[in-house]
């Protein structure tokens, strides 16, 4: 994996599908470039997502989450036992808004109705449709390749397949919000920073820095206009879909797993002493942060990632397989435009490396140290040993993000909330992100139930 992720990225480079698909869905950003044009946005994305901007999202994270709390407790409190909830409903609209606020300086959800923004539904409903398109899937990024925009858009609206509308739909929605987010924010920028004060983020969201780097930028480095707006879908997608499958995979272990949800909450509670956690504090709780990197083990929000050759390779093993004729194996060719498929998940849950109960949720293994098996494999991710969020030059930009936005989040819910499973069967679905549906049902959803902790102020 180290030649493949690391050593040789240029050669086992995205495979042109999923560049392609994504640029039809999410325009020109991070996840559709390759080579020179891939270092050059993220060499100016890079510095936005640093620990210090971090910091400072910690304020925007607590006041979002905040509201979710008293979106849940009107639902709640009152009630006779615990409610049931969408939570992956929940989480979904915390982490847009999250992301909406302190990404893109821009608010798409009060988290008060039952409904949510269309913006959400959109995305939400991306990955099934993607996955049920099956085969054609394959065949839509190479619609670009045919006569003009406007005769390929004529083909698009006429094609009879509901789920090829439906995708239309949703790409159309991520788009036209996109561009809307960015022309607003371009304006203000435009305006000064007395504009930005009263606005959302107040010009300190990670889009205000970005277009400000880009402004500053020499003109080699800087970014065009549809680039920057390819960024806007990109941070949305990535940051909201598989954030909040992360974070509702976690909820449901808690509900699984009683004795850990009381034992990270009064973690938690023991912490805070009923004031939120600046940062420091954050992620330094070493039961929080084993409950998370072990979920983030376990369940990947993404499973496999798709690589191909752009020349002849050479692949060496790390350790040997024996032939057919019985002669030992240590290096294996690879021709050029051969698909090679990276399993993460099949790496995080390798028994050879984590152990005969590498298949269980054990928060407990990151307490200690890690088995000797794990540092020698040399696993190249950014993060943990894991495989998670990749490694290389395309690992995930927002590891960091992510990681403190499932923390906040956990923190505000298990202070007040209790979780437990539903009777409703839920089934974890493998796509490009995984997703819950309830057993057979193509609509995402993961159904818990919630009730008051007794020791909460709300419950006192």
């Amino acid at each position: 994996m180290h030649n493949i992720i690391v050593k040789d990225q240029y050669v086992f480079e995205e495979a042109a599908w999923f560049i392609k698909s994504n640029k039809i869905n999410f325009g020109p950003g991070l996840l559709a470039t390759l080579g020179d044009h891939h270092r050059k946005q993220r060499k100016l994305l890079n510095p936005v997502f640093s620990i210090a901007h971090m910091r400072r999202m910690i304020p925007i994270f607590n006041e979002v989450t905040h509201k979710l709390q008293k979106a849940i407790e009107c639902r709640v409190i009152g009630r006779d036992g615990p409610v049931e909830l969408d939570m992956l409903n929940w989480m979904g609209r915390t982490a847009l808004e999250l992301i909406g606020q302190s990404g893109l300086g821009y608010s798409f959800d009060p988290l008060v109705a039952d409904s949510s923004d269309e913006f959400l539904t959109a995305i939400k409903a991306f990955q099934p449709t993607i996955m049920q398109l099956s085969v054609l899937r394959r065949i839509v990024p190479y619609l670009p390749e045919i006569g003009s925009p406007w005769l390929r858009r004529k083909l698009v609206e006429l094609i009879p397949i509901k789920n090829i509308q439906k995708l239309r739909y949703i790409v159309d929605t991520m788009h036209e919000r996109s561009v809307e987010i960015y022309q607003e924010k371009k304006r203000m920028l435009e305006q000064g920073d007395e504009a930005l004060k009263d606005k959302v983020g107040e010009g300190k969201d990670l889009m205000s820095i970005l277009l400000r780097a880009n402004m500053a930028a020499s003109e080699d480095d800087k970014l065009p206009e549809e680039e920057l707006i390819g960024q806007v879908a990109t941070f949305i997608f990535a940051a909201m879909d598989t954030t909040s499958n992360a974070l509702s995979i976690t909820l449901s272990l808690l509900a699984e797993n009683p004795d850990v949800q009381e034992k990270l909450r009064k973690e938690i509670i023991e912490a805070s002493n009923g004031e939120d956690l600046d940062y420091d504090t954050l992620v330094s709780l070493p039961y929080l942060d084993a409950v998370c990197r072990e979920t983030l083990r376990l369940h990947s929000p993404v499973t496999t990632v798709f690589r191909e050759t752009r020349s002849d390779a050479v692949l060496p093993l790390s350790e040997p397989i024996t032939g057919i004729d019985g002669s030992k194996i240590n290096e294996i060719y690879v021709p050029k435009d051969t698909t090679v498929i990276v399993g993460i998940l099949s790496s995080n849950r390798n028994k050879a490396i984590w152990g005969e109960d590498a298949l269980e949720w054990k928060p407990e293994r990151w307490l200690g140290q890690l088995p000797e098996s794990v540092t020698e494999a040399k696993i190249p991710g950014i993060y943990s040993n894991l495989m998670t969020f990749l490694g290389g030059g395309r690992a995930c930009i927002g590891f960091k993000f992510s990681q403190l936005e499932m923390k906040v989040v956990l923190c505000q819910l298990l202070t007040k909330f209790t979780f437990a499973t539903s009777a409703k069967p839920v089934v974890w679905n493998v796509s490009g992100v995984r997703f819950p549906t309830v057993a057979e049902a193509t609509k995402p959803s993961m159904p818990m139930m919630v009730g008051l902790y007794k020791d909460s102020a709300v419950a006192a």
